[in-house]
């Protein structure tokens, strides 16, 4: 099974990785320090959410593993691993339009609320990362 058995670290490429869906109970993490910002995860089987100096980032439910997420300009980078279907939320910019794929795949060109929430399912693995790359169009 690949989790974060921390939680949420720091990798060496500079991404950062959370979560760890295998987890009975709730397991929480405030004030993890990644490239000058802090970081506040939560995460067991229902669900793992991640925010980031106190606003929305990422949550799914059931819970999920993050690998190595990267947020550049107007692209998202992450890989993930869970059990079975799992709904992905992101924040993103409000009212634009962004190509989301899994594993190289297209899941096609979605359009984030008023919000700027983005929400996709993803038919996760408990041992195999699927990448995830979602683009402004």
């Amino acid at each position: 099974m690949l989790v974060v058995k921390s939680l949420i670290q720091n990798e060496k490429d500079g991404t950062l990785s959370f979560g760890d869906f295998s987890q009975k109970e709730k397991k929480k993490k405030s004030d993890f320090e990644h490239s000058g910002d802090l970081y506040k995860v939560k995460s067991f089987y229902e669900i793992t959410r991640l925010e980031k100096n106190g606003a929305f980032v990422y949550e799914s439910v059931p819970g999920t593993s993050v690998f190595n997420l990267k947020v550049s300009g107007k692209e998202i980078d992450f890989a993930v691993t869970g059990k079975g279907d799992v709904q992905i939320t992101v924040e993103l910019e409000a009212e634009k339009d962004y190509e989301v794929s899994v594993s190289g795949e297209s899941l096609g060109v979605m359009k984030t609320n008023l919000g700027g929430k983005l929400t996709f399912s993803v038919e996760a693995d408990e041992n195999e990362k699927k990448d995830v790359k979602i683009c402004e169009k």
